[in-house]
């Protein structure tokens, strides 16, 4: 999974520019439009898409040759995937729109890059449009079509790569090109021959320029934060870095699914428990609601975390059975009864009836576990030996 999100953004989400003519008419490092634009980029990572969308396509009515305005729809349709971007059950209601617009910004664009092909502002919004097309192409492991979506972004990247004048908005795809090069050489050894042909990456200036960009951009600002916490979080195992983003963005978009469930996560895995505990019952309220985004993976989640917290915290054995029976139902409803947070709920409640000697459904649990792990899992282990040592006692009682 690692490789292949890493791997898909070496070749496809990656851009770059160069110094701006003053004749161009540039909409992303126009002050008044950012000055329109920022209600209605807060309000999309919020989940507020209407709010968002309307105004995108009143740009789309006043700049309808401008590939932008296409982009930022595509971008929206995105985020409304987010939740669960593996799940096609799930992203098959926006997925039609999220191509209309991606196919719309790349015509705007390549017709606006044949007539100037110096101009910096199309080729950030062509890289980036073919880097969403492949990235979605690699979510749903058709790697042959994110390869042709890559070999595209990366004409834009390679021709304007490496200018020491870009903007703050322009260095994000360098910073991600920067990073994930280097990255994937040194976690995978047998793909360096085919990086060969890349230009030679540098993880620490990538985290550099990914952090320039959170600070500094306007467009790319949420992006950068997003993927600075996701490198400290899976590629760095550094969760203690990759809290405060993680914080920062749970506290500023508090609707957003994705972004919540990272918060109560990287909250939970510092031992903040009292701040994991008030965004997990968040999450449930607004899953019962019928919240945007608010779905199955973000229920498993926070009911797991918040059945740990009552166990362990509150040593409330019954209100903890309830939550981890309910991180259960959601992992099911997902159709993800082999991840982890099944596995440690069931598990956690095959303790728990242990614990209180009703062996009977403690085994049902735990042949569970067995039935949804492979050998070698932790789980599995403790499993296979509960069950042993009681099919022995049963056996002596006899």
């Amino acid at each position: 999974m690692r490789l292949r999100f890493a791997f898909v953004f070496l070749l496809t989400f990656t851009l770059a520019a160069h110094a701006q003519k003053k004749e161009r008419v540039l909409l992303l490092t126009n002050d008044a439009i950012q000055l329109e634009s920022t209600d209605a980029l807060n309000a999309m990572y919020n989940f507020k898409f209407d709010e968002a969308e309307a105004k995108f396509m009143e740009f789309q009515e006043r700049y309808p040759e401008h590939p932008m305005p296409y982009f930022l729809m595509a971008l929206s349709n995105w985020w409304k995937m987010m939740p669960d971007l593996d799940n096609e059950k799930f992203t098959k209601q926006y997925v039609d729109d999220f191509f209309k617009y991606t196919d719309l910004a790349i015509e705007k664009g390549e017709k606006a890059f044949k007539a100037d092909n110096e101009n910096e502002e199309t080729a950030f919004i062509l890289a980036a449009a073919y880097g969403f097309k492949g990235r979605y192409y690699a979510e749903q492991h058709s790697f042959m079509k994110a390869a042709g979506a890559g070999n595209n972004a990366l004409q834009y990247l390679f021709k304007f790569k490496g200018r020491s004048d870009l903007s703050p908005e322009f260095v994000f795809g360098d910073a991600l090109f920067n990073y994930y090069a280097e990255w994937i050489k040194q976690e995978y050894v047998l793909l360096r021959p085919v990086l060969a042909f890349f230009p030679k990456g540098d993880k620490n200036l990538g985290i550099k320029q990914l952090k320039q960009v959170a600070y500094n951009a306007f467009y790319t600002r949420t992006e950068a934060q997003y993927f600075l916490m996701r490198i400290y979080y899976n590629e760095e195992n550094r969760e203690d870095l990759a809290y405060p983003t993680a914080q920062y963005l749970g506290v500023t978009f508090p609707d957003n699914p994705y972004f919540q469930r990272m918060h109560a996560r990287l909250s939970f895995s510092q031992g903040k428990w009292l701040e994991t505990e008030k965004i997990s019952l968040d999450i449930l309220y607004k899953l019962n609601i019928g919240m945007p985004g608010y779905e199955a993976i973000s229920g498993r989640y926070a009911s797991f975390f918040l059945g740990h917290i009552n166990k362990y915290y509150y040593h409330d054995k019954q209100k903890a059975k309830l939550y981890f029976e309910k991180a259960r139902g959601f992992a099911e409803q997902s159709e993800a009864t082999e991840m982890n947070y099944y596995l440690f709920a069931t598990a956690e409640l095959a303790r728990i009836a242990n614990e209180e000697k009703d062996f009977e459904k403690a085994k049902e649990y735990y042949q569970v576990i067995l039935d949804n792990s492979d050998n070698d899992h932790e789980l599995h282990k403790e499993a296979k030996a509960y069950l042993t040592a009681k099919k022995k006692e049963g056996k002596k009682k006899k």
